[in-house]
């Protein structure tokens, strides 16, 4: 019998439809990967903003992870919004207590739309229970600024922001450079064993058809991660996915706001 690809995303549900779970889910599905999930809290958003947030419990969101795990297993995970200490330490503890290889973390905390996703408290939580169990972890400028508590604006900053970052315990850290004012959009990947630091550069693309990009560009690397591709082919590899769903997504209106990108651009236009 063949075997699927596996990724579990652990994450909030977008009633909009273009971040969050289903992002995630979508991006699997289009990089040919069963994927899964444990919905870590509800919101009510569309393209324009978040009008409400309903919690799930972490003892519930602990289930979730468990039911996955005990009978289908997994190749990697994604972890997306986790909005208090409690749900933090709830998915760090299954994380290890399942051995969970592949763990990407996109430390989610602002929605494009300007709403807080993430509680004040949890970003010590963040730091010490779940950081140190990630492979990589992903935060765009304005979310390696609050970890590490200092303004990150420059290009210039990225490199030492990476190498703090990775003090926290993870293997890998990807600075995602797309908040620089500059012309391109420059991401830095370091990879601690290798003690390496990489520039990845990519076209600025200019649409408002943005919402959700990091939870694509996250759970693109977990699918690559679980189909066996090397970390740094599979970060690669997932920032060409997200120029081209980026570039297709351009060419549709979808909401009022910071409409989605086009998951599927290369099954249907």
């Amino acid at each position: 019998m063949k075997k699927y690809f596996r990724a579990l995303t652990i994450a909030g549900s977008d009633s909009g439809g273009g971040a969050g779970i289903q992002a995630d889910l979508k991006t699997f599905s289009a990089l040919g990967c069963f994927g899964m999930s444990a919905i870590t809290a509800l919101t009510a958003q569309n393209t324009r903003v978040v009008t409400g947030i309903y919690p799930a419990p972490p003892e519930f969101i602990g289930q979730q992870i468990d039911a996955v795990m005990e009978d289908i297993g997994v190749d990697a995970v994604k972890i997306g919004m986790l909005h208090s200490p409690g749900v933090i330490e709830t998915v760090a503890q299954k994380l290890s207590d399942w051995k969970c290889p592949n763990i990407v973390v996109d430390p989610v905390m602002v929605s494009k739309s300007g709403d807080n996703l993430l509680r004040e408290d949890a970003v010590q939580a963040l730091k010490t229970a779940l950081l140190p169990l990630a492979t990589l972890i992903t935060p765009n400028l304005p979310e390696a600024s609050v970890l590490l508590g200092q303004h990150i604006e420059h290009k210039e900053d990225m490199a030492d922001a990476a190498l703090a970052l990775a003090k926290f315990g993870s293997a890998n850290v990807l600075v995602k450079g797309g908040h620089l004012t500059s012309g391109d959009s420059c991401d830095l990947l370091y990879q601690t064993e290798s003690n390496s630091m990489i520039e990845l550069f990519g076209k600025r693309i200019n649409t408002p058809n943005s919402h959700g990009t990091g939870c694509t560009l996250s759970s693109a690397i977990a699918a690559n991660l679980a189909k066996g591709v090397a970390l740094e082919t599979a970060v690669k590899n997932a920032k060409d996915y997200i120029s081209g769903a980026l570039l297709a997504g351009a060419a549709y209106q979808t909401g009022k706001g910071h409409g989605p990108v086009h998951h599927f651009y290369d099954l249907w236009t």
